[in-house]
């Protein structure tokens, strides 16, 4: 393995990974990792496994440490929980705060360590997932992809110290979303100013998370897609409907990936859905806290959309073809709890308890309602609702428009039969008219 350094920089800590076969004659990657609430630099690197990945793959990781302990003078600078305050003002701008921190420890390992300035990304969890998503906004001529782990949109919370000391915003938005994310996509765009560009971003949130609702995975797209657009010289609302959309199987949790497009028809922004995942790193170390070892290695899927976008992971993906679902596995129910949560952000303790698998006693029993080959033994089974009735209960800005890869949620019919079900229809019709003139 390389070297995990440590710096200070303002009065703030910092851990550099360094692989082993960096060279200073050769400009390499760096990805900023941010972490979450209750997390440092060494929790959140053995929980994701980056530092693995970064000597295989040759890139430098940088993790800044919030500050923990009180500035009376910067009292947005601090937490005593460890949580990045994306929900400040002075946490949302170039040149202020968090953004500016960030920046200027890039700028310093800049100094250090030759770096690809084209090849700077950002990636985060919940409040750190937070923070990477202001840090798209406020410095795009810095970063050239974002990935946000259960984190909210830009602009979703603004508070003021003063009036809202407990951050009582800031909770409501992570347990209901913001009341429009096309409007965070404008301010967004706003705050972009002459840096304005194109940011690819990635996103990942799991159903069962209950301190960052799942809908806000779905909002942090529309805002982008919106700001994206604009920058674009778009005028009015982005049309956010997925031109691509996968589900399957890995690692035992279900899994639906949308991918949307820019005007030019290249992919941009990708939504990842985790079924049976909380607020939780999807494939994680459970060295690490706030990990769930099962379902698809986020870190993996979010280095190679930074480093190798058009390419898909298609290592252990088992497409879900053997079980004809009614809708993709991670399309959110309606009636998905948001329980009370305390702020800044809950302790792990909070998270809820993920069942571990589907018993295939139940899997088989709804197999043979409809008359199908029943799945093999160990078989992960997404639960079967029917069409139209859950279609009609789900919130709009969440349904799937685009057919699902994968999938026939249609009868299959033989031309014969079709032919006569026509006639016999037809039949019907004219029965009809003759009696309506008797």
């Amino acid at each position: 393995m390389g070297d995990f350094l440590d710096f200070i920089y303002n009065g703030y800590n910092y851990k550099l990974y360094v692989p082993s076969e960096y060279h200073s004659d050769q400009a390499a990657p760096l990805l900023v990792m941010l972490h979450g609430c209750g997390q440092n630099p060494e929790d959140f690197a053995a929980g994701t496994n980056m530092n693995v990945l970064a000597e295989k793959e040759n890139f430098l990781v940088l993790y800044p440490d919030m500050n923990r302990s009180i500035n009376p003078t910067n009292l947005s600078g601090y937490n005593p929980y460890g949580c990045w305050n994306w929900f400040y003002d002075q946490n949302q701008h170039r040149g202020q705060g968090h953004p500016k921190l960030i920046y200027e420890m890039i700028h310093e390992v800049k100094s250090k360590y030759k770096i690809d300035s084209n090849k700077v990304y950002a990636a985060g969890l919940s409040a750190g997932g937070s923070l990477a998503c202001i840090l798209g906004v406020t410095y795009p001529d810095v970063f050239n992809g974002i990935a946000i782990f259960s984190g909210l949109a830009y602009g979703a919370a603004n508070v003021l110290f003063l009036f809202d000391p407990t951050a009582e915003a800031a909770k409501h938005r992570m347990e209901k979303g913001v009341p429009d994310p096309y409007e965070c996509g404008n301010r967004a765009f706003q705050e972009m100013g002459e840096f304005k560009k194109k940011m690819r971003v990635i996103v990942f949130h799991g159903i069962c998370d209950t301190v960052v609702h799942p809908i806000n995975g779905k909002q942090v797209i529309t805002q982008w897609a919106q700001t994206n657009f604009l920058v674009e010289g778009g005028i009015g609302l982005a049309d956010v409907t997925p031109n691509e959309v996968h589900s399957g199987i890995m690692n035992e949790r279900s899994y639906t990936q949308q991918i949307y497009h820019d005007g030019d028809d290249l992919p941009l922004l990708e939504l990842w859905m985790f079924d049976l995942i909380g607020h939780t790193w999807s494939g994680g170390n459970p060295e690490g806290s706030y990990t769930d070892a099962l379902g698809p290695n986020a870190t993996e899927i979010l280095w190679n959309f930074f480093n190798k976008p058009q390419q898909q992971l298609e290592e252990n993906r088992i497409e879900t073809t053997a079980i004809k679902p009614i809708y993709p596995p991670a399309v959110l129910p309606d009636d998905l709890p948001a329980l009370p949560v305390t702020l800044p952000i809950p302790t792990i303790e909070t998270v809820m308890k993920l069942p571990r698998e589907v018993t295939t006693k139940t899997a088989i029993e709804e197999t043979e309602k409809l008359q199908i080959e029943p799945p093999s033994e160990g078989t992960i089974i997404t639960p079967i609702v029917e069409t139209e009735k859950h279609q009609n209960e789900l919130p709009s800005e969440l349904t799937v428009k685009t057919p699902i890869q994968g999938i026939d949620t249609t009868q299959t019919e033989s031309p014969s039969e079709s032919t006569k079900r026509n006639a016999f229809s037809s039949f019907l019709s004219k029965l009809m008219k003759r009696k309506n003139r008797k």
